[in-house]
């Protein structure tokens, strides 16, 4: 594996924490229902990264289409859970935005 990716895999290993952590603890919120769409981004960016992840450990010939659609789910997701004051939220949003970054500049 390329040393490039070293970071990269560390970046995308904490943003599935912090959308996990926010995943659980958004389900656990008085109002679930309003926090439908950061519970639903959540999910898609964990498992985004997650595949990210699975791309650049076994060399796949697609990790840098994959890596930039891995920075458009956690942009987005970012973006959602920015809209929260809860600290979960803005946690995720702070390691979505870097994960965002980080895979853009592998995917160019």
């Amino acid at each position: 594996m390329e040393t490039q990716y070293k970071e990269a895999l560390s970046v995308l290993s904490e943003c599935i924490e912090a959308c996990n952590n926010c995943f659980d603890a958004c389900l656990k919120e008085e109002d679930v229902k309003m926090m439908a769409e950061c519970i639903r981004l959540d999910r898609e960016c964990a498992d985004a990264c997650a595949y990210a992840v699975q791309a650049i450990t076994r060399n796949s010939p697609f990790t840098k289409q994959i890596l930039q659609l891995c920075a458009d789910v956690c942009e987005k997701c970012g973006d959602e859970c920015a809209k929260h004051d809860h600290d979960h939220c803005k946690r995720c949003a702070e390691h979505c935005k870097k994960c965002a970054e980080t895979c853009r500049k592998l995917a160019a």
